[in-house]
């Protein structure tokens, strides 16, 4: 069996990248498999994470991939164990260039967290655009799918981001709560899905659906890829007013 490669990724710094990543490696970990997890920001706040991961919990291996400095052999830090089934991805912030084609070049499927603010949604659907304009995402298949993060209850800020992920049949996966759960789990080394149920009972309901829609990417490869919508680089993105969405959905064959 072959690694399957989740990217969690957005250009903007605070949108929950490492929220999403450290939760999906959990999700997995807690099921039986075997997971990895690698950390491209210097930061390391996944690694980070793992550091204060509870030894009597699944193991999840963690691997080094932020740019090298002295002493550091990058291209050993960042290997993963050969029985590796599932490796989550925790990309920097603003990344791009070869950068971002070394992570898309292993990636089976793309999950993109974006913060309740307009600049943040904005960013969100100029990086989608450009994603697309590049090409890969199209003739490698790479599943994308968005997740709005830190939500409150009252915030339609999102619905321009879901006309526009519409427009491309690419679908908002879920909405993650501005919740004080998914901080402890991020400062314990934990995921919402290992914590106690009744007290992560709402949070685990919001991000199990998102990990089964990133299980289901094998299947969905081998299966006939359905067709996108066709993609104009002059389709609409939110915050512009001036430009129109053009294309229409296409079903599935």
């Amino acid at each position: 069996m072959r690694t399957h490669t989740t990217l969690v990724i957005n250009p903007k710094g605070g949108s929950g990248k490492t929220t999403v990543a450290t939760n999906l490696a959990a999700y997995f970990a807690a099921t039986g498999v075997a997971t990895a997890l690698m950390d491209y920001d210097p930061q390391g706040s996944s690694l980070n994470w793992l550091r204060q991961r509870p030894g009597n919990l699944p193991r999840i291996h963690g691997a080094n991939a932020a740019p090298a400095k002295a002493g550091r052999m990058r291209s050993i830090e960042m290997r993963v164990p050969d029985d590796t089934r599932e490796l989550v991805i925790d990309a920097p912030a603003g990344a791009s260039g070869l950068l971002l084609q070394e992570m898309l070049v292993r990636t089976h499927c793309i999950l993109i967290p974006v913060a309740p603010s307009a600049i943040d949604i904005h960013a969100t659907a100029n990086f989608i655009r450009d994603l697309l304009l590049a090409g890969r995402i199209r003739t490698s298949n790479i599943r994308l799918g968005v997740i709005a993060n830190r939500v409150r209850k009252t915030s339609p800020v999102y619905a321009p981001l879901e006309r526009f992920l519409t427009s491309l049949n690419f679908p908002l996966l879920g909405r993650l709560s501005d919740s004080e759960v998914f901080v402890s789990a991020g400062e314990t080394g934990v995921g919402v899905s290992e914590m106690d149920f009744v007290a992560s009972a709402a949070e685990r309901q919001q991000f199990v659906p998102i990990a089964q829609w990133v299980e289901k990417r094998a299947a969905a490869t081998e299966a006939k890829t359905p067709p996108m919508a066709p993609f104009y680089p002059g389709a609409s993105i939110p915050g512009r007013a001036a430009l129109r969405v053009i294309g229409k959905h296409v079903p599935a064959a």
